[in-house]
């Protein structure tokens, strides 16, 4: 994936006094000294107060694709904490505040709206009425690959730096931050840093999903049937680079962006992939495959069958991610479906993924006949 939430104990960042070291891969260490505090998301009464308090005027999320789902009653969860929050500044200030969604999942500011706006639909009509008029939604693309932090990472900053940081994060040179939506009270000069204000991410957003998203997704589950690690090892396989280059030319026959502009990122993402300096690990990436196929496979394969093609890239990408299913190494919010339907094959997996694809006995033949019937960690 392009950007990953990075979990910074708070107690260590704390003892820091809000400042990390930021290691750009290839350009050294700088520190960042924008965080004022931090605290742990049990402090439930602190969160309210800062929610409640009219200077604060915009808050960033950071989930993954399963996060975003209307919460049970009781349940304690990003929506649900978000909602605790909203209603304390209903009930206080009830200044207008933005909302800006930093994921992976597509009109990510849609998307948090309609379940922000279902999760209030129990709590009162002035409330909900409040987050419809107060409440602006932001939407992003994010584009930053972060993997996780290791020993060897902390021990190079202090290296490079003589200080020893609890909490460095590691990055790649390369960055994208898009935004599109109204921010009603203040907010951060984040265009001093980088970022870009747009009328609309939606093809930018389709361009990272599909390119960026959806190779990595190739990469991972495939790479793992053919016993790499890491992006950076499965682009020296030519079997798995033959595959992305097919799956970029297809996703390219849908992305109505300049052909230039195209080869420029795909270029890019050539450089990013086999960076020695980055080891993002196919593992992280091949979590929660349910929730991340239909954004970055799906849509592209629906149009193609539309055409009348069957992409061998998206064939192979669902075969490797049921054999992958089959593995018993699985991260998925759906694995209890998952793993029994994989064993049948395609068409019960994507039974409980697409019903609209279950129908086309073609592409289920063709993901039959590629999916292997054992993965590399199951072979002796």
């Amino acid at each position: 994936m392009g950007h990953r939430r990075v979990h910074v104990p708070q107690a260590e960042l704390t003892a820091q006094g809000g400042l990390y070291s930021l290691l750009v891969r290839g350009e050294g260490v700088r520190t960042v000294g924008s965080i004022s505090r931090a605290h742990a998301g049990a402090e439930r009464e602190r969160w309210l107060a800062d929610l409640a308090a009219p200077e604060v005027a915009v808050v960033t999320l950071t989930v993954t694709e399963a996060a975003y789902r209307v919460p049970r009653a009781g349940e304690d969860s990003a929506i649900s904490r978000l909602v605790a929050g909203l209603r304390a500044r209903f009930r206080g200030a009830a200044a207008p505040i933005t909302l800006v969604p930093c994921d992976n999942v597509p009109d990510n500011g849609a998307v948090l709206r309609s379940v922000l706006r279902a999760a209030v639909a129990g709590e009162g009509a002035a409330l909900a009425a409040w987050v419809e008029a107060g409440v602006s939604i932001a939407s992003t693309v994010v584009d930053r690959i972060t993997p996780a932090t290791t020993a060897a990472d902390v021990r190079a900053v202090h290296e490079l730096t003589g200080v020893r940081d609890a909490v460095p994060v590691v990055t790649e040179p390369y960055a994208e931050w898009l935004l599109a939506g109204d921010f009603p009270g203040d907010r951060p000069g984040w265009e001093r840093a980088g970022a870009r204000f747009v009328d609309s991410v939606d093809d930018y957003q389709r361009r990272k999903l599909w390119l960026l998203n959806g190779a990595h997704s190739l990469l991972a589950y495939a790479g793992l049937g053919r016993g790499r690690s890491s992006v950076r090892e499965a682009m020296d396989d030519a079997v798995l680079t033959g595959l992305v280059e097919s799956w970029w030319d297809t996703v390219a026959r849908h992305l109505p962006l300049p052909t230039a502009e195209l080869d420029e990122y795909r270029a890019a993402l050539r450089r990013r992939f086999e960076a020695p300096a980055i080891e993002h690990r196919l593992r992280q990436i091949a979590v929660d495959g349910s929730q991340k196929i239909p954004a970055r496979i799906l849509p592209v394969l629906h149009r193609e069958r539309a055409a009348g093609r069957l992409p061998e890239a998206a064939v192979a990408v669902l075969a490797a991610w049921i054999a992958h299913l089959r593995d018993g190494d699985v991260h998925d919010p759906m694995s209890a479906a998952l793993v029994p339907a994989a064993r049948s094959g395609a068409r019960g997996v994507l039974t409980a993924l697409d019903t609209d694809l279950t129908s086309d006995d073609e592409l289920i033949a063709a993901i039959d006949a590629e999916t292997p019937t054992t993965t590399a960690s199951e072979q002796p």
